[in-house]
C-alpha cells in the first residue's frame, strides 16, 4: 500500500483532522461497549489478520527490499521482517488480550459519607490514544488491541520502513472491528509518511487527542516530549542499575548480572551500570567482572575495576549516562548503600534498577528510595516488561510520575470518574 499524495488528501492538517474528528466519535461508541462486544472485535480482528496473510507478507516484502536498499542494519531488519511464524504470533497476541480482564467499568474505591452519598471511583476509558512508532509492525496489532480493550480509539503513526506491512495489518483490524459491529474509525493507522502528521499529533488534533505514547529510538522519543501539548507516557532512556551489595550472596549475584546484561542487550530494560559494594569488593568484583568479559560483555570501570582484571577498559564520566544497548557495561565500586543510591540518583532515567543482597533491610531502603518506575530486589532487570509483570501485552515503558508508571497495560489505559449517588441531599 502507498500513503496517500497530497492532491489526494488535500493538506496534512485538514487528514489529520478528520482523523481526530472520526476517533473521537468512534472512542465514544467503543468506550460505551461491553466486554463481549470488544472481545468479539478482538478475535475477529486476529481472525482477519490471518485471512489477510499473504497480502501482509508481500507488503512486507516491499518494506524490506527498500530498508535493504537503504542499507538498514540488520538489527534493524530483524525487527521489521515478517514470517508465517511471526505473523501467527501477532494474531495470538491480539486473541490474548481478548482473554484478560476488562478494564472498564472497576470499582477503584467505594466509600458513603455521613450525609449518606455514597461514592465510587470507577475506571474509564482515557479516550483517544495516538501511538507513534518505528520500525516493528508488531506494535500496530498490540497497541490497537490493548487501546480496544481499553475502551480506546487509536490513531497509530507507522515508521516509513514499515509503513506497507502497518497499513495492511491496520486495515484487517479495521475490518475485524466492523465485523463485530464496531466502528473502523477506532483504530486507523495514519495514512502517509509525511512527517507533517506527526507534528499535528503532537498539537493534539484540535483537542482530539488524549494521549500520546511513543515506541521507537531516543531521537523520537526525545522529539515527543518537548513537543507535544497532551500528556505522553513514554521513557527516554533505561539506564539501569544492579548495585550488587556487601551481604549479596555471590552466585546471585553472578546469576542477575549476567541475565540483566546479556538475556538481551537491547531492550530498554538491560541493565548498562554494575555497581559493587567495596565491603565485597575482595571476593565479587573479580569473578562478576571476569564472567562478562567471558560472555563478550565490554566492561568500562574505574580504577578499581581496571585492576580487577587487565582486559577492563577505563570508564568516562559519559561511561556513567550512557545507554548502550549493546554487550557493554559501565562499572564501579561504591562505598556503601548511601553512594550507591547517590550515583543511582545522579546517572538513572528511573527506569528500572535492582539491589542483590541478602541483608533486608538494605533492600527495603533501596526499593524505598530508588525513585525508578520498577525496583527490584534479587531480581534480573529484564523483568521490566508488561508480560512478565502478568498485564498480557503493553504498549510500553513509562518513567514518568503522572497516572501510568512502568509497564503500560490495560489498566494503565484507563482514567476514571466518580459515581454519587443520593436521596436528595444539598450542601449546606
Amino acid at each position: 500500500m502507498d500513503d496517500l499524495t497530497m492532491t489526494e488528501s488535500g493538506t496534512i492538517q485538514a487528514l489529520m483532522a478528520d482523523l481526530g474528528r472520526r476517533a473521537r466519535a468512534a472512542s465514544r461508541r467503543v468506550a460505551l461497549a461491553g466486554a463481549e462486544d470488544k472481545n468479539a472485535a478482538l478475535r475477529a480482528m486476529a481472525a482477519c489478520i490471518r485471512t489477510r496473510a499473504d497480502a501482509i507478507l508481500a507488503a512486507n516484502a516491499e518494506d524490506l527490499a527498500d530498508a535493504k536498499a537503504k542499507g538498514q542494519t540488520s538489527a534493524f531488519i530483524d525487527r521489521l521482517v515478517l514470517n508465517p511464524e511471526r505473523l501467527e504470533a501477532i494474531a495470538q497476541a491480539v486473541e490474548s488480550i481478548a482473554d484478560l480482564p476488562d478494564p472498564v467499568g472497576r470499582v477503584l474505591a467505594r466509600f458513603e459519607r455521613p450525609n449518606g452519598l455514597k461514592i465510587e471511583r470507577v475506571a474509564t476509558p482515557l479516550g483517544v490514544i495516538g501511538v507513534i512508532f518505528e520500525s516493528r509492525p508488531n506494535v500496530t496489532a498490540d497497541a490497537g488491541a490493548l487501546c480496544l480493550k481499553a475502551g480506546n480509539a487509536a490513531i497509530l503513526r507507522a515508521g516509513s520502513e514499515s509503513f506497507r506491512t502497518s497499513s495492511t495489518i491496520a486495515e484487517a483490524m479495521g475490518e475485524g472491528l466492523e465485523q463485530a459491529g464496531l466502528p473502523a474509525d477506532a483504530i486507523r493507522l495514519v495514512p502517509t509518511r509525511d512527517r507533517a502528521a506527526v507534528g499535528a499529533m503532537l498539537s493534539g488534533l484540535d483537542g482530539n487527542l488524549d494521549v500520546i505514547v511513543p515506541r521507537g529510538g531516543k531521537s523520537l522519543v526525545a522529539r515527543v516530549q518537548d513537543e507535544a501539548r497532551v500528556p505522553v507516557f513514554a521513557h527516554l532512556e533505561g539506564l539501569n542499575h544492579v548495585y550488587v551489595h556487601g551481604a549479596a550472596d555471590l552466585e546471585m549475584a553472578k546469576a542477575v548480572v549476567m541475565n540483566a546484561k546479556m538475556r538481551r542487550t537491547g531492550v530498554c530494560g538491560s541493565a548498562e551500570t554494575l555497581l559493587v559494594d567495596r565491603a565485597c569488593e575482595g571476593t565479587h568484583l573479580e569473578p562478576l567482572v571476569a564472567m562478562l568479559l567471558d560472555a563478550g560483555c565490554a566492561v568500562r570501570g574505574d580504577e578499581a575495576v581496571q585492576a580487577a582484571d587487565p582486559r577492563v577498559t577505563p570508564a568516562s564520566e559519559e561511561d556513567w549516562r550512557t545507554e548502550y544497548l549493546d554487550a557493554i557495561i559501565s562499572a564501579r565500586v561504591v562505598d556503601g548503600l548511601d553512594a550507591a543510591l547517590a550515583h543511582i540518583e545522579t546517572y538513572g532515567s528511573h527506569h528500572t534498577d535492582s539491589i542483590v543482597t541478602d541483608d533486608e533491610a538494605a533492600a527495603e531502603r533501596f526499593l524505598a528510595e530508588v525513585d525508578s518506575a520498577i525496583v527490584l530486589h534479587n531480581a534480573s532487570t529484564q523483568f521490566a516488561d508488561g508480560g512478565e509483570f502478568g498485564f498480557g501485552a503493553e504498549i510500553g515503558i513509562a518513567t514518568g510520575r503522572m497516572h501510568a508508571r512502568g509497564p503500560v497495560g490495560v489498566e494503565q489505559l484507563t482514567s476514571f470518574k466518580y459515581r454519587i449517588r443520593g436521596t436528595g441531599q444539598t450542601r449546606p
